[in-house]
Parts: structure tokens; C-alpha cells; sequence
């Protein structure tokens, strides 16, 4: 049976990635394992504050004992929210549709752990901040991109409110990861029946035609598939095609060999994934 791998945490993104995961289990008919990740320093067993310096400043042993109490008890409650999440979580998902979701609780760090547990999974779900940064708008988390760097699997890439995906807009800039990208949208049983769109940026030209040319290809006669040649800027051309907090979900490779790249990891790194409402689909 196919899994989706969902990792949650404490930021407003909790219900969305939930509802995203549902929304690919049930068409896929996979089950969802739903990771929380507790950082060492929240459980308390990470490396202890050391308080000795403290004792030169007057600090009485009755307050040394008082802190490293607070710090355990810390740790505890740590661990009873990262439970209560989990299960928050599993309700959520059976309440949706979702027969079969496993609880998956976790001392580390998150974007080691995610990559650690995929190869078990066929979609890693996370959204685009942790808890840190729940309303830093136009941050993309640290943590995401580690993640799309590292993994092996296509990363779901949510944002703060869900909506069921009634469109797919798939970049194609003619490299192996768009390849695949589009591949995986055409092969899906996720995507049956859903409107897809090939998007080409660039200027025109032989190389864009030739683009083109390679994603009808692909398209092969499916129906409601269509492809758009777009000029001008990558982001905004885009951006223009996408219908933003409709549905629509943004396929894309991770690494192409274009200006697309910029979109994850280029110098100027695009505010299409960090502001955004559309979820974006990786692929490597």
C-alpha cells in the first residue's frame, strides 16, 4: 500500500497539511503516517544548560535544583503537546476519509528525521514555515529546503489553507526533474480527471518550440491537458498562470537546468513558494 508521509508541528499549518494529506491519500488509496519531530533542546535531552557559572554569582543550590526541575518538566510537556498533536491529527484524518494513519513521534531534528523515515514513503508533506516562523510571510523555511535538497521523493510543499486541487499547473523547462514531474502527473491516479496545464516561460524561439514540442509529447492525447507557451519573467509568468487560494497546485522539478531552478535554490530565491497559497509539488 502506498504512504504518505505528513510531518506536523505546532504552527498554524497543522489543519492544512492534515487536509492535504487526506486529499492524497484518498485518491491514491494510501495510508498516512503523521510525523512530530521534538527538537533535543525541547525535551530536555539534548545537552543540559549548564548553570555552574551561576553559583559564583550568588546563585543558591535550592534555585539550581528549582531550574533543572523546570527544565525537566519542560521536557515532559513537550512530549504531552507533541502526543496531543498526533492525535489531533489521526482525528482529523478519520474524520476525512482516512482508514489507515500512523503516529510517528520523533526526538531530533526535523529535516533529518523527514529524510530518514521517506524511503518507507511515496509523498513527504510539510508546510512551508515551522512553528517558529508561523506568520513570517515571504520567509520560506530553512528546514523545506534541506528537505527538497536531500530527498528522494516528491515533497508536497503546503500552504496555510487548504483547498481540494481542481488544477495543476506543471513548469516545464525540458529538464530531467520537469520530465518526471510531468510524468508522475500524467501516470497518477491522483490526478485523473483533473485539468492540467503545461506551462513553457521563455522567449520565442526554436528552443521554446522545441519545449513545446517535448511536452505535447508527453501529453499524449490525455484529455483536459493542455500546453501554454509563456514569455517573460519566470516568476511572474507564472504566477500569471496560477490561480492563487482556487485549487490550482504548481508541479514543478526541483533542479531544473533553467532559471526555473531559481525558484528553490537560485541567488534570488523566488517568493512564488514563500507567499504564494498555492501548494507546490517537487520533484527531484
Amino acid at each position: 500500500m502506498k504512504t504518505i508521509l505528513c510531518a506536523i508541528d505546532a504552527s498554524t499549518y497543522g489543519p492544512s497539511l492534515c487536509d492535504h494529506a487526506a486529499w492524497f491519500a484518498l485518491r491514491a488509496g494510501a495510508a498516512v503516517d503523521v510525523l512530530h519531530v521534538l527538537d533535543r533542546a525541547e525535551t530536555g535531552s539534548g545537552p543540559r544548560l549548564d548553570l555552574s557559572g551561576s553559583v559564583g554569582l550568588g546563585a543558591s543550590e535550592a534555585l539550581l535544583e528549582e531550574l533543572a526541575k523546570a527544565d525537566e518538566a519542560r521536557g515532559r510537556a513537550a512530549q504531552a503537546h507533541g502526543r496531543a498533536m498526533l492525535e489531533g491529527a489521526r482525528a482529523r484524518l478519520q474524520a476525512a476519509g482516512v482508514t489507515e494513519v500512523n503516529l510517528v513521534h520523533r526526538h531530533g531534528e526535523v529535516a533529518d528525521t523527514l529524510v530518514e523515515l521517506e524511503k518507507d514513503a511515496d509523498l513527504v508533506i510539510m508546510g512551508k514555515r515551522g512553528e517558529s516562523q508561523n506568520f513570517a510571510e515571504g520567509h520560506l523555511g530553512a528546514k523545506v529546503e534541506r528537505v527538497v535538497r536531500a530527498s528522494i521523493r516528491p515533497v508536497l510543499v503546503a500552504p496555510r489553507v487548504f483547498m481540494p486541487i481542481t488544477r495543476v499547473v506543471a513548469a516545464f523547462d525540458g529538464g530531467a526533474s520537469a520530465a518526471k514531474a510531468l510524468d508522475h502527473v500524467l501516470q497518477s491516479p491522483v490526478f485523473a480527471g483533473i485539468e492540467v496545464v503545461v506551462a513553457i516561460v521563455g522567449e520565442a524561439g526554436a528552443q521554446r518550440d522545441a519545449r513545446v514540442q517535448a511536452a505535447e509529447g508527453l501529453l499524449a492525447g490525455r484529455p483536459a491537458a493542455s500546453v501554454k507557451a509563456l514569455q517573460g519573467d519566470v516568476e511572474t509568468a507564472l504566477k500569471g498562470e496560477l490561480r492563487q487560494g482556487q485549487g490550482d497546485l504548481l508541479v514543478m522539478g526541483a533542479y531544473g537546468h533553467s532559471r526555473i531552478r531559481e525558484l528553490i535554490v537560485g541567488s534570488t530565491t523566488t517568493a512564488m513558494i514563500r507567499t504564494g497559497k498555492v501548494p507546490v509539488l517537487l520533484f527531484r
